[in-house]
Formats: structure tokens, sequence, C-alpha cells
């Protein structure tokens, strides 16, 4: 059969993800004990009351039905987290909207503000969802590079007054993947004050807001004064309480926005597994006890990692928070090249720079969803690998 395939899929490259996956699998069949360091997929169970709320909810005969845009226990759970973590006040029927996952509603909200040829202001790297949900709208993407003399923050005074009058979007990540880079109050004062003055909605991802290894939380940018004016900000339960699978986040923010994607999301699904929502509101409400645990074994892995890629003369970005590793490498091969040495030669998986964007050349990123003596291990590995031009 000859069939047709839309011109819109000329905007979705091949995942490198796909052959990252079959190059491992070929190290595996040649004998290779693989460390897989590559997707942020968390590798700690959810929390057994959790999972105890999951297994007797699924067992009821009532819970099986259409929950549309989401049960109202879920939304106020966002809202009385919000206001326990951030000091930030929801309106559970207004100010927030369910997603199934992080990545459904970051694909997704640019079709509701963006038009065809419109700008989005985005960085370079970043998570590769950003760009999909961009193209899906027609939009265009402009980069803004995340360099270390502006500690990995994008530089808003750098973009040109031409592109920040016609852009409509402004999407953050902090802390961010692949760059762990950490908000401050001041720059999200100054993300505010400028998408008021070119008129932009701000998306701030914060799927890793509760990845912090010591000191301060990372801010939620609802807590930034005006912020409820200009923006919104997306949350996922997949990354702080090992609900990957479950698929279940909420985008919160100003009402006006939050309205326009209910009426987009009222035409695409009929929402999430009124069992998983239970579940999600426990995790929401136990949020202090389940995070802390979290952060206790990240930074220890963090700072295990860390370490042995500097003593190997690895240049790695300098953060506090996050679930990944970013790092610049000490030899002449390009990241794809250098990705798949790495699981032929120490079969250590890990995602090339380039997957996040063209300024990720020459670097690898390395995800924290190993133990610490695997992690210690993988080190070895790269420490025995020789590599030449």
């Amino acid at each position: 059969m000859n069939f047709h395939i839309a011109k819109t899929m000329q905007r979705f490259p091949n995942s490198i993800f796909g052959d990252l996956k079959a190059a491992t699998i070929e190290a595996a069949n040649n004998g290779q004990h693989i460390i897989d360091l590559s997707l942020g997929s968390p590798d700690m169970p959810p929390h057994e009351k959790i999972r105890h709320v999951l297994s007797e909810e699924a067992k009821k005969a009532s819970s099986y039905g259409y929950t549309l845009t989401g049960t109202q226990n879920f939304y106020e759970a966002v809202a009385r987290y919000y206001k326990r973590r951030s000091n930030v006040t929801l309106h559970a029927a207004t100010d927030i909207i369910q997603t199934i996952g992080s990545q459904e509603g970051l694909v997704h909200l640019p079709v509701a503000f963006c038009d065809p040829g419109d700008i989005v202001l985005t960085t370079n790297p970043a998570y590769v969802a950003y760009d999909a949900g961009i193209s899906l709208a027609g939009a265009t993407s402009y980069y803004m590079p995340l360099e270390k003399e502006y500690d990995y923050l994008p530089n808003l005074a750098a973009i040109p007054e031409e592109v920040a009058k016609k852009a409509r979007l402004l999407i953050l990540n902090l802390p961010g993947n692949p760059v762990p880079a950490m908000p401050t109050e001041s720059y999200f004062a100054e993300v505010v004050a400028f998408a008021k003055k070119y008129n932009i909605i701000v998306l701030h991802d914060a799927a890793y807001s509760e990845f912090y290894f010591e000191g301060d939380k990372p801010l939620s940018f609802l807590a930034t004064p005006g912020a409820m004016d200009v923006g919104l900000e997306i949350n996922s339960l997949s990354k702080s309480f090992s609900l990957a699978g479950t698929r279940i986040a909420y985008i919160a923010g100003n009402p006006h926005m939050i309205a326009v994607l209910k009426q987009l999301k009222s035409n695409l699904d009929f929402g999430i597994f009124e069992a998983i929502q239970t579940a999600a509101v426990t995790a929401l409400d136990m949020a202090e006890e389940i995070t802390d645990t979290l952060r206790t074994t990240f930074a220890s892995r963090h700072r295990t990692l860390m370490t042995g890629l500097e003593e190997l003369g690895w240049d790695v970005a300098p953060s506090n928070g996050g679930m990944f590793v970013w790092a610049k490498y000490p030899y002449p091969l390009s990241s794809e090249e250098m990705a798949f040495t790495l699981i032929r030669e120490a079969g250590v998986v890990t995602v090339p720079g380039t997957a996040f964007g063209t300024a990720g050349e020459g670097y690898l990123r390395l995800a924290l969803v190993q133990p610490e003596a695997t992690l210690q291990q993988a080190v070895e590995r790269l420490r025995d690998v020789t590599i030449t031009a």
C-alpha cells in the first residue's frame, strides 16, 4: 500500500534515544555489562504508602470511569502543596489544569498560545519536548544560549528587540535538563519584568523542583511578584515521587491561561485513571517526608559522579540540583561518537549533548539513576577507556 505521510512529520526528527538503545542491546549481546545513565527514569520505587493507595483504589469498581479534566481532590492537593512549599495561593477550580505527564502538557501548550510563524524563546541546549511542541504549533524557535559566564541562565538582555517584540512564549527550566542551573529571586524578577514589557507568556518547567542537594529549595516561579500575571508553571509527579509510569502532572498559574488550556484539553482526552489521581494526592500531601529521602540519596550520587568525572579531567557544570550531570569531556570526538564509543568500550550509556541542541556539542548528559556504588564503577570504566581521534 502506498500511503501518504503528513508534512508535519518532517518537523519531528528520529530520536537519538532509539539509536542508543539499539547500540546498548548490541553491546550487551557482545558480553558488555551495561551501566545505563541515559534516561532520567527514577530507579527508586514510589513510597509504599503511595503504592498501597494505588493498589486499593484500583480494586474499586467505581474507579474506572472517565475523569475528564481531573478530580477536585487532586486539584486541592496541588493547591495545598504549593501553599506549604512556596507560600503560593492557588485556587483549585481556576488556577490548575491536569496533564497526562509533563511531556503531554509541554508539547500541547504551544498549540494553545502560538500561531504558525510566531516566535517562542527557548534555550540551547534544552529538553527535547520544547521543540516538539513548538513545531507542532508551527511556531519558530529562537534559541537562547546557556553560558557559564551567566551561570547557565538565559541572558534575556541579549535577545534582540525585534525578536522580543514578536515572541509569544518564553520557556524556562530551572533546575534544568540537561543543564542543572538553579533560579534566583532576582532572575525570576527579571523574567517577570521582561514578560510584561513584551507581553510574553512565561512557561516554567519545574519538573526537578524537589531535586536540590543542600540549602534552600529551588524557587517556584509563581512565588515571584507578578508571575501569576504573566505565566504558568508545569510540574510532574514523575521525578519527585517516582511515578513516571503513571503519567500525571499539572500546569498552574494565570487563571485566564488555564481556562484556554482547559478548552484545549477538553478536546484531547478524557482524563487520568482515578486511582492514579488518588495516589497522587497521597504523594503531594506526604511530599516533605518523601522528598527528604530523595534529596539525601541524589546528593550523594551527585557528589560521587561529579567528583569522579572531574578527577578524569572532565569539565562538569556546577550544580546544586537536578537529576543529571552535564559534562564536557576532554577528547577529540563529537558528542555522538563519544556516546557510542563509551557504550561499546565501557558499557556506560550516556546521552550526547547534541540531542538537546547544537550547543551541546562536546558534552554528555549523565543521569543519576544508579546506586552510588554503580556510579563509582562507571567512573572507573571511563578511566580505563582509551580515546583516540
